[in-house]
């Protein structure tokens, strides 16, 4: 009988060591930001290269549609090249929600429609624009803005602002 009781002691402090390594490495991890269009080619597409850019030292950067289109917004490739020195022909494709991993929080850029439906802990909608068969200028000014956003977005995840301490939500 002692065999036992010391047995189920020993395989409870296992299983409290097992939960208590394994909460830590999963709340260690940088929570993951999608930033999501319908299409995912153009303002969605600048969002994760300025998400990496920006704000890789506290979040994953991913983008995503429930539509692709065959190339990013050329035009967005190359303000976003002009201006950051990434070539997002190199670094992106276009993607459906489906090919991203799970993600705590979600962006939605504005889609002026209904925008993506993605499971996550905290949600936002930017509102922004979309500069396709604008000029420059307009690409410019939401490349701008976006990179504000981030910042913004970064400093408030460094702060711990965003509660990602519940379940997922849809």
């Amino acid at each position: 009988m002692r065999l036992v009781i010391t047995f189920v002691v020993i395989m409870t402090d296992l299983l409290s060591m097992l939960t208590t390594t394994l909460y830590e490495e999963n709340t260690n991890m940088k929570p993951k930001v999608a930033f999501i269009c319908v299409h995912n080619s153009c303002r969605s597409q600048m969002a994760e290269a300025l998400g990496k850019m920006f704000g890789s030292s506290q979040f994953d950067s991913y983008s995503a549609g429930t539509e692709t289109k065959p190339q990013i917004n050329q035009d967005a490739v190359r303000i976003i090249k002009e201006l950051y020195k990434v070539d997002m022909n190199e670094t992106q494709t276009s993607k459906l929600i489906d090919d991203i991993p799970e993600v705590d929080i979600v962006i939605k850029m504005g889609c002026n429609v209904v925008c993506p439906i993605v499971a996550h802990r905290h949600e936002e909608d930017w509102g922004l624009d979309d500069p396709t068969g604008k000029s420059d200028a307009e690409f410019i000014k939401v490349a701008k803005t976006i990179e504000e956003k981030v910042k913004e977005l970064m400093k408030r995840v460094e702060n711990n602002e965003i509660d990602l301490s519940g379940g997922l939500e849809w």
